[in-house]
């Protein structure tokens, strides 16, 4: 994926926090009366955080095969550093904090100028339902619109030390482009962690209308002599109740 990129893409100023998350098994061991209790704490909390530190976006994909006990995967994007920290400390807070599973990773997007072109058949924003009653949470359900490819990739050290045409660099984004074009692809973000990690340090969210094009998709990317230069996980899932987290951001005519 990285084919291309140079130094002179840039970066969004705003704090995105990457979340890979779920709910502990104890979770079942609460009474029903207990989680909902435990649940409507946690929403209010979370959309005062919300409120006063202007949250930007919040968008979840739940893994179609979880990896326990990671379930869910968030993007969850502040104007500052202050505004994560809180919502970080607040999501993790008791009592309903206790019952989770919490990896969180710190980056920027980067390459909206460079990616967004890629992208042939682009999404209108979610519509988003009421601004939720943390004592009313509807049944949420995933998004069958669409698939979406989570990955999770780093250029292997010895890469810089060969040439872009080693690498097959141009032959990966004229192989990405027909993917696009063939399956219509509808969405390609891209996120540079702060704090690199030792597996990746970049994030992308590619989705597309349909499973075959997923498969096509990862297919691609693991195509040599380019997949010979880097790691890259991969994982599917799909939107998770859309319409119903478009609503905890506050619109600006709002």
């Amino acid at each position: 994926m990285s084919g291309g990129l140079s130094a002179h893409d840039t970066y969004d100023e705003a704090i995105t926090i990457l979340f890979k998350g779920g709910r502990l098994p104890t979770w079942q061991r609460l009474s029903q009366e207990q989680q909902i209790d435990y649940s409507g704490q946690h929403v209010e909390l979370m959309l005062s955080v919300a409120a006063e530190h202007g949250l930007r976006k919040l968008e979840g994909f739940k893994l179609i095969a979880a990896k326990e006990p990671w379930q869910r995967f968030w993007v969850i994007e502040f104007p500052t550093l202050a505004g994560a920290e809180e919502w970080i400390k607040a999501e993790m807070a008791p009592p309903y904090g206790t019952y989770g599973y919490y990896e969180y990773h710190l980056s920027r997007r980067f390459a909206r100028s460079y990616f967004d072109p890629w992208v042939k058949e682009p999404q209108s924003p979610s519509t988003p339902l009421a601004t939720p009653d943390p004592w009313d949470i509807p049944d949420l359900d995933v998004s069958h619109d669409s698939y979406v490819v989570l990955e999770f990739a780093r250029m292997l050290p010895e890469a810089h030390e060969f040439s872009d045409q080693e690498r097959g660099s141009s032959e990966h984004v004229q192989l990405m482009n027909e993917v696009a074009v063939e399956h219509r692809l509808m969405r390609l973000e891209s996120y540079h962690l702060i704090t690199p990690q030792p597996e990746w340090h970049r994030a992308y969210i590619i989705e597309l209308p349909t499973m075959e094009g997923a498969e096509a998709w990862i297919n691609a990317e693991l195509v040599p002599p380019q997949a010979a230069y880097s790691t890259k996980k991969m994982y599917l899932s799909r939107k998770w109740a859309p319409e119903f987290f478009a609503g905890w951001v506050e619109t600006e005519d709002a």
